[in-house]
């Protein structure tokens, strides 16, 4: 008999499905309605995106006046010049400017909504992908038998009742962030709604259509221990329109990965079935060769970014009180262009988190000029804010979590003041 409590402990559920074509929807008037069971009252949400391969955050948010910089870059440095003949970038402080792919940005940004961090990375200089995503999901950059994830680790600290939407990855397999003994499941996509045990040797080859299926196999006692709320949440799921879900306010969702999967988070939000953390990816951040500027591969990725998180936002509507959104990236690129007109593994990068409690309007770190003696390893970004700090806080001051040192064991650093206090 299969243990429902034993494979959620060894990473969750993953629920999958087929491809990405579809989005359920959503009955919007059930947000305000007075007949949702308490665990589905609205709660703040944390939306996490990681862009697995390693941002050029010098390129997303230039220090366009280094000279430095221009000098290192002679066929990818962007000016904020309006009179180049190319786009410029977008002038947001006088001395940063972000990326003309990101112009979605700017009003968030202008309206104080937005923050940036620069110089952001790990403590450990590791220049691997595989290394530095699983120190950074981990949130212990110096030990790699930590079992757990940190968005894991804060699932466990928000301290109150749960659906199984509590924490959902719409991805294809479980993210390391989600890794430990609080239930997570991983969506793969909404549409094609079912369900396949993660972890548990001997039912690993179970599937079942539903959670009724699901629970059937396992003990009477966990039965009862799962809630009629559950069984609710899941069935809305199920009976959800898949073909014909309309995002409010007029949001336009670019239909790419990123895309749909902040559309399926902005229907479970809306669904009130209990979603309190939510992840999701963005891939492609590795430009060793041809990065382009103004336009190329680097410019559509930070485009399909941005008006991802825009049209996600926008559909918020009502909820974005109750809403952040945090990107991550395991390093940045060298501060210098390779041969092949693209850049190389590096350190520092730069974050973005909207919200309306964040500290917006801000470029929030330390960069110094770009002058050889001012990098990391004579090459790099060096890393001025470590993650953990500006993590720490996010979570802490939007999901009210107070435990850093279980967030983040091993760390006891300065937070930035990202978030309004």
């Amino acid at each position: 008999m299969a243990s429902r409590r034993g494979f959620i402990k060894q990473g969750g559920l993953a629920l999958f499905g087929i491809g990405l074509g579809g989005v359920p929807s959503f009955i919007a008037r059930a947000a305000n309605s007075n007949k949702i069971f308490a665990p589905y009252k609205k709660k703040k949400i944390l939306v996490c995106i990681f862009q697995r391969g390693a941002m050029d955050g010098l390129m997303a948010v230039t220090p366009f006046t280094d000279q430095y910089l221009k000098a290192a870059r002679p066929t990818l440095f962007m000016s904020a010049a309006k009179d180049q003949g190319k786009a410029p970038l977008i002038d947001l402080d006088n001395r940063f400017g972000l990326h003309p792919a990101m112009k979605s940005f700017e009003p968030f940004f202008r309206e104080k909504r937005l923050a940036i961090v620069h110089g952001i990375g790990s403590p450990n200089n590791t220049r691997s992908h595989f290394d530095a995503q699983d120190y950074m999901e981990s949130g212990t950059p110096f030990n790699k038998g930590t079992s757990s994830g940190w968005l894991n680790r804060a699932v466990g600290l928000l301290g109150h009742d749960a659906t199984p939407f509590r924490a959902v990855s719409l991805t294809s397999s479980m993210p390391r962030s989600f890794y430990g003994d609080n239930p997570s499941v991983a969506i793969s996509n909404l549409q094609d709604f079912a369900i396949q045990m993660r972890g548990n040797p001997m039912g690993a080859n179970m599937a079942a259509k539903s959670f009724e299926d699901l629970y059937d196999k396992t003990a009477s006692g966990l039965l009862k221990e799962t809630g009629k709320e559950s069984f609710d949440a899941v069935k809305m799921l199920q009976k959800a329109d898949v073909k014909n879900y309309r995002a409010e306010n007029n949001a336009f969702y670019p239909n790419t990965a990123l895309g749909n999967s902040l559309k399926q988070i902005a229907q479970l939000i809306k669904m009130d079935v209990g979603l309190e953390v939510a992840f999701a990816e963005s891939g492609g951040w590795d430009t060793h060769f041809n990065q382009g500027a103004e336009q190329g591969v680097f410019a559509r990725n930070v485009s399909d970014l941005s008006n991802s998180i825009t049209a996600f936002w926008t559909d918020m509507g009502a909820y974005q009180d109750d809403v952040t959104i945090m990107t991550m990236t395991e390093f940045g690129r060298t501060v210098r262009q390779n041969g092949t007109g693209g850049t190389d593994h590096g350190r520092g990068s730069c974050n973005f988190i909207l919200g309306n409690d964040v500290n917006g309007g801000m470029v929030h770190g330390i960069v110094k000029p770009l002058a050889v003696e001012n990098l990391e390893d004579g090459r790099d970004l060096a890393v001025t804010s470590d993650f953990r700090a500006v993590f720490s806080e996010v979570a802490g001051r939007h999901l009210k979590i107070n435990s850093d040192n279980v967030l983040f064991p091993d760390w006891k650093g300065i937070k930035l003041g990202v978030m309004k206090s």
